[in-house]
């Protein structure tokens, strides 16, 4: 069976655009998962968990409203830094000391992405790394008070006015903006997705 449309369990706007941008067809779910990292848990399960329960959580909504049977995506996008996760940050304080973090550092961005039709579960976690160059603390707080950073792991965007304090990136640049469009694409096809 073939789907010229799938369901998106996210509220990123990113997400959006990156699949808009690969010309597949969705329709969003507002899904509400708990991201907060298990004890102990290490960033890449975590990634997959997050982006597993957010598929799951979509199929369940369109069950409960009885909405036609497609393909629902979920994905979840992290970021890593000495081993340690990067969320989202509460605050402007939290953001500023995740741009320390990562200031002058190299770390990575994981993003995870699951597919789910009825019992036909696939997922695949794409691992980037971002280089960023040593940041003032003027540059810190300026970056801050622009608001860019408040809903965004490890308080960056990639494609936004982040870019000026990255000096190299490997791997996915669509995946560290939160969804790997070359390996979603594949994993779809495999789900019938046109």
């Amino acid at each position: 069976m073939t789907h010229d449309i799938v369901y998106l369990a996210s509220r990123s706007a990113r997400r959006r655009q990156l699949l808009a941008l690969a010309n597949i067809g969705f329709e969003p779910l507002d899904v509400d998962v708990d991201e907060t990292p298990l004890r102990g848990e290490a960033p890449e399960p975590y990634v997959q968990r997050l982006a597993r329960d957010k598929a799951l959580a979509g199929w369940h909504l369109v069950l409960a409203r009885g909405m036609p049977a497609r393909p629902v995506l979920g994905a979840d996008t992290t970021v890593v830094a000495g081993g340690q996760i990067l969320g989202k940050p509460a605050d402007a304080g939290e953001a500023r000391g995740m741009l320390q973090a990562l200031s002058g550092r190299r770390h990575e961005v994981l993003t995870a992405v699951t597919v789910m039709l009825h019992d036909h579960v696939e997922q695949l976690c794409s691992r980037s790394a971002v280089e960023f160059g040593l940041l003032s603390g003027e540059e810190i707080d300026e970056y801050v008070a622009c608001g860019e950073p408040m809903d965004k792991a490890g308080a960056y965007a990639v494609q936004g006015a982040a870019q000026r304090f990255i000096e190299r990136v490997e791997g996915s640049f669509s995946g560290i903006m939160g969804l790997p469009l070359y390996e979603t694409v594949r994993l779809l096809r495999r789900f019938g997705v046109t």
